[in-house]
């Protein structure tokens, strides 16, 4: 299959491969709470979608927070890599292939891959001096280290004086290729802020870095040399593309790239960029393989407005956040609230009221009182009207019939808080258009006509806002659904986009449910 068929009829993206230092935080879950929220659209879209998440469990800073509890890094990676699995089960992440890179496929496949980027000269050993973090797993540049040598990320973590014969990656020799491909892929990089910084690091010049380390066991040995073990990041990196393997394949790079290569969409949160936009694109032409299709980097998460972190005693779990409030509530807040590509914060006060009035007033009390309404006003707890009685200047229906559009271009583009509040503006028309209309008024004047059509008017457009919002609350939307009489789960199966996205699917023949809450309502924390 030549790549441009597979573009049109596939759909790869990936999170990064989280380190296994410690337990996911919120940072984790943000970024793979939008794959997959994008991996659910593209279902809907009717693409084939494989989403790649997993962990990268190799370098120092595994092996010392492993010695550091007294267990074997192995032990320690099986336990913090089953804790990530866990998250994206109670987040209902539906992911495709996770990956670790302990497993023996993917060792063949780096080695293979080192292999191929060796023989075309373009690895070769010298000596590395400079500022380490260990945390980072990076040398940095003495200009970029705050005053007394902390890092510039690792805040309260002094970086390490390395001076040590290491193997180079010849990156410098990639300025001008990969300058020339950002040129003509002006895409590539998103947002546009991620795009200008990767070019105006490119711009001072690149230099070859360090693909392997000394005085370090917890790694794939360098094939050339059993003395060096492979530095983590180009030992990661390449676990995008054993996760395309197949589980009855062999791990070679032929079979792993048959189908999926390149990959559309890498998610990355923007402490990662250079990795993901630089390094990792040289690699690949280095082997002579086509380039990714886009890399994104989303920003930092706040809460309070304050950087989290163990030493703020500010850190909100993840597990602990789901658990209280479900996995739909955290996913629409941190996806609606946020625009992806910006810093964001969570703030617990504003995250429950938003919850109560989008989910639980808005979408879930109009749900609630139409279908009573139904119950109480028509004959047998159905509607005899259609699609075909709501004339097309109706506010309502004006809105719908122009809203799966603009909802399908704001998830292709990423924008996902565009995507909610497109969708929340038909909710919310829609609470005014049932109080204006007052269809208890119009049923006591004997106008049963006018009160089926206000209402089917309501459920429909409740209908296609469930629809529209599923990859990002999929257990609400499924429970509206089925309140519709549709018997679809979002979390099972999908529904036509080209069919579901447009207004009128409702029908008379719908076997309407009875009233249940969608989302109940949270009570504010009770100050002490």
């Amino acid at each position: 299959m030549n790549i441009v068929d597979k573009t049109e009829k596939t759909f790869a993206l990936t999170t990064p491969l989280y380190y296994v230092n410690d337990v996911p935080h919120l940072g984790s879950a943000y970024t793979t709470m939008a794959a997959d929220t994008l991996a659910r659209f593209y279902r809907l879209r009717g693409k084939q979608v494989l989403l790649i998440t997993g962990t990268d469990e190799h370098g120092q800073k595994i092996q010392r927070s492993a010695e550091s509890l007294g267990k074997a890094p192995q032990e320690f990676c099986d336990q913090i890599s089953a804790s990530f699995a866990s998250l994206w089960e109670l987040l209902n992440i539906k992911c495709d292939r996770f990956i670790r890179t302990t497993s023996p496929r993917h060792e063949a496949i780096v080695k293979e891959f080192f292999q191929r980027v060796w023989e075309g000269g373009d690895i070769y050993q010298g000596q590395q001096k400079g500022w380490y973090c260990v945390s980072c797993e990076e040398f940095k540049e003495e200009r970029d280290l705050l005053e007394g040598n902390f890092c510039p990320i690792h805040t309260n973590k002094e970086v390490e004086w390395r001076d040590e014969q290491n193997y180079f990656f010849r990156l410098s020799k990639y300025q001008t290729q990969l300058e020339e491909f950002y040129q003509s892929h002006p895409d590539f990089i998103q947002p546009q802020s991620r795009r200008n910084e990767v070019l105006n690091f490119v711009s001072q010049g690149l230099q070859d870095f360090s693909i392997s380390r000394v005085n370090v066991d917890w790694g794939f040995s360098v094939p050339a040399d059993p003395n060096h073990t492979l530095y983590v990041w180009f030992d990661a990196l390449l676990g995008y593309v054993t996760a395309l393997l197949d589980a009855d394949t062999t791990p070679t790079l032929e079979n792993a790239l048959a189908k999926w290569w390149p990959i559309n969409l890498h998610l990355i949160g923007k402490d990662i960029l250079r990795f993901h936009a630089v390094y990792w694109p040289a690699m690949l032409m280095s082997a002579n393989l086509p380039l990714p299709e886009k890399v994104f980097g989303h920003g930092f998460l706040t809460k309070d407005g304050q950087k989290m972190g163990k030493s703020l005693g500010n850190t909100l779990d993840p597990i602990a956040l789901v658990q209280r409030y479900g996995s739909d509530a955290v996913r629409y807040y941190f996806l609606k609230e946020i625009e992806f590509g910006k810093d964001g914060d969570f703030n617990e006060i504003r995250f429950i009221n938003v919850l109560n009035a989008d989910l639980a007033n808005d979408l879930g009390n109009l749900l609630n009182r139409t279908l009573n309404m139904v119950k109480k006003y028509c004959p047998e707890n159905a509607l005899s009207v259609n699609n075909e009685a709501v004339p097309a200047e109706n506010p309502l229906k004006a809105i719908g019939l122009h809203l799966g559009e603009k909802v399908k271009q704001a998830y292709e583009s990423l924008a996902f808080n565009q995507a909610c509040e497109n969708v929340l503006s038909l909710v919310q028309a829609s609470n005014k258009y049932i109080d204006d209309q007052a269809p208890w008024t119009l049923y006591k004047q004997g106008q049963q006509q006018e009160v089926e059509t206000v209402l089917y008017t309501v459920l429909e457009s409740v209908r296609l806002a469930a629809y529209l919002l599923s990859p990002v609350i999929p257990n609400i939307s499924s429970d509206i659904y089925r309140q519709l009489g549709f018997g679809i789960d979002f979390n099972e199966q999908t529904a036509s986009f080209d069919t579901h996205s447009k207004w009128g699917l409702l029908s008379n023949q719908q076997n309407l449910g009875k009233p249940q809450p969608i989302f109940k309502r949270i009570e504010l924390p009770k100050n002490d």
